[in-house]
């Protein structure tokens, strides 16, 4: 069995699981290859692996988004592909692809956020694909209740990844130093929440330094926010995923002020590091993920002052935050090794090979066309702030217990 998996090379997580599944689906003789579209001449990649594991396609001459899903088409053919993972809200012609396949071929949807647009595209897959993964308890959650997913063709299977990667490589913290924080991943306010940081700090207490490790369309206005801390603030810039161990475990504490997240995967590679996380308190994610003073803290969304709390009781607290640090890393072992996921997805690869559903029937490609899911809605003309009180609002109420009674 051999399956393509609709991403290209970034620094960001569905890359990143894409690398973990490649290799824990190797074990059960299944491959899966990267394949992307390039609509840049000038666009190349630095990634040393990339030759060997995908394909990234040129499209510049295509004339139009057919034309590009004709291109693919014919590739999945010739490199003998027989089924293919679609990551909701990637490249939106790989999307749509999905419903112009020919039957024979195997189609997984991946559903890696819980944004309603996320859903709105996903929906508008829903009947074209064999099976959905959400990433996370909370993902397959709202698909099934909420967006009409059939319970029997939609799944939860974890992130994971390879603990024995990340191990001993933790650099212990002499006692007269301060906390070591980090921020690890893109530098954007809208779902990661970086613009709390200036906040965050500005209400830390014991002696800390912050790191900024990444890259994203707010990092010039959040050094800015940022400059009257610039005596313990160290920007990184963006750091390649070799480089993640080593910075994870060179920093005591990972401090995720997320608005929301499909999975965290960064949260998962903190905590393999021994890095305790202090980390928005997400329904049916974070809290899945890391157990609230146990292997990590958890403080409500928005709540910057909690946050700082939090950095200031590990801080004051070094026994703490050793014990929390190896607590963390046995979680990551004990529920998120990169076997356990890989059973999953080669279970589910393996029940389709032998009995698959029946699905909508493939769309001729003549009829090429975006459905509504895949296009930009109102939610992308509300100002920034303005969606982000929706986005607070919406975590507050998913975690009234009375909200399903409503």
């Amino acid at each position: 069995m051999k399956l393509a998996y609709f991403v290209k090379p970034h620094l960001g997580g569905t890359y990143t699981v894409f690398r973990q599944l490649r290799k824990g689906l190797r074990a059960h003789g299944i491959e899966v290859e990267w394949m992307g579209l390039s609509h840049d001449a000038r666009e190349a990649t630095a990634w040393t692996d990339t030759s060997e594991n995908g394909v990234l396609l040129h499209t510049e001459s295509c004339s139009s988004e057919k034309q590009q899903a004709e291109a693919m088409l014919a590739a999945l053919h010739e490199r003998g592909f027989d089924g293919v993972f679609v990551n909701v809200l990637a490249d939106r012609v790989q999307m749509n692809l999905a419903r112009y396949l020919p039957a024979h071929m195997l189609r997984i949807m991946i559903v890696h956020n819980i944004t309603p647009g996320t859903y709105a595209a996903a929906r508008a897959l829903r009947d074209h694909v064999h099976a959905t993964v959400g990433v996370s308890q909370r993902c397959r959650r709202d698909l099934v209740v909420r967006h009409g997913f059939p319970v029997s063709r939609t799944f939860a299977i974890p992130n994971a990844l390879e603990v024995e990667e990340i191990a001993d490589r933790r650099r212990r913290r002499e006692p007269a130093e301060p906390l070591g924080v980090l921020y690890l991943g893109r530098v954007e306010d809208a779902s990661k929440g970086v613009f709390w940081l200036p906040d965050i700090m500005a209400a830390v207490t014991e002696p800390v330094t912050l790191t900024v490790a990444g890259d994203g369309p707010d990092l010039e206005a959040l050094k800015k926010r940022l400059e009257p801390h610039a005596a313990i603030t160290t920007f990184l810039g963006a750091v390649s995923p070799d480089q993640v161990p080593e910075t994870l475990a060179s920093h005591d504490v990972l401090l995720m002020p997320s608005r929301f997240e499909g999975f965290g995967l960064t949260l998962l590679e903190a905590m393999a590091a021994g890095c305790v996380p202090v980390v928005s308190d997400i329904a049916g994610v974070t809290d899945t993920i890391a157990e609230n003073d146990v292997s990590g803290i958890r403080f409500p969304i928005g709540d910057w002052r909690a946050a700082a709390r939090s950095i200031d009781e590990l801080g004051r607290n070094p026994e703490r935050l050793a014990t929390m640090s190896v607590a963390a890393r046995h979680r990551v072992a004990d529920k998120f090794g990169l076997k356990r996921m890989a059973g999953s997805y080669a279970r589910l690869i393996e029940d389709m090979a032998h009995q698959r559903p029946a699905i909508a029937l493939p769309l001729p490609m003549d009829e090429w066309a975006t459905p509504l899911g895949l296009r930009a809605g109102l939610r992308t003309y509300l100002p920034a702030p303005v969606k982000n009180w929706l986005r607070v609002a919406r975590e507050r109420w998913y975690r009234n217990p009375s909200r399903d009674a409503a």
